[in-house]
């Protein structure tokens, strides 16, 4: 579907409708006949035609291409209100910027950011929303530091979640300390390696000594 006429400012002209939906041509694609859609429209007509909806000659996805560069321009130089202007917004800009106001928009339509929240709102009563949400995070007034996220949480156990916090700080504990002995034994492996081959070394150049100074025999 295409961009709704009404929220033009100033005349649009009849070429940048598209021949489905008569609407302001949305990501726009034309034919060979020139006549041009938007990218939805037209995929959705041709699942059950093979041709121009306006004209009836025979079209198929392969045929279509992009918009006539002057049509672009044209489009991308409409301005355009807010999608979301029925709510409170009073931006107008280009067409070609519009995407991008609406996806930052204030008066946009969002989601609770926490997972399992179904409330919807504003984007800008975000804050609002947050700060009394019954899903969010918060910790136990208690200090036990467990996430409280229903009000059902606030009966937990505090002695046990302190257990069990302890029980995951020693698990941990216990990994950090195995892994450093295994490192420096490691470690020591290697340097009494070292140790032995230059051992052997030192040993060897000192029988070659002997021999040289004549305390060995060859």
């Amino acid at each position: 579907m295409g961009y709704e006429i009404e929220r033009f400012l100033g005349y649009v002209n009849d070429g940048l409708l598209c021949c489905i939906c008569r609407d302001v041509l949305e990501h726009p694609l034309q034919a060979p006949c020139e006549h041009a859609f938007c990218t939805t429209c037209i995929h959705g007509w041709l699942v059950h035609h093979n041709n121009c909806p306006e004209d009836r000659q025979v079209l198929t996805v392969t045929d279509l291409r992009a918009l006539h560069r002057y049509m672009r321009n044209d489009l991308s130089r409409l301005q355009i209100q807010c999608k979301n202007y029925r709510s409170g917004c009073e931006m107008v800009c280009s067409l070609e910027s519009v995407d991008k106001h609406e996806r930052e928009c204030e008066y946009g339509r969002m989601s609770c950011i926490h997972a399992g929240c179904p409330v919807q709102f504003e984007r800008r009563h975000l804050d609002s929303h947050l700060a009394v949400c019954e899903h969010r995070s918060r910790e136990c007034p208690n200090g036990c530091g467990y996430a409280i996220l229903s009000a059902e949480d606030l009966h937990h156990n505090c002695i046990a979640e302190l257990r069990t916090e302890l029980e995951l700080l020693r698990s941990e504990m216990i990994c950090r300390v195995e892994e450093t002995k295994q490192e420096m034994e490691s470690r020591l492996d290697s340097q009494r390696r070292h140790m032995v081959q230059k051992e052997s070394l030192l040993q060897a150049e000192i029988e070659e000594l002997k021999v040289c100074l004549g305390l060995l025999p060859l």
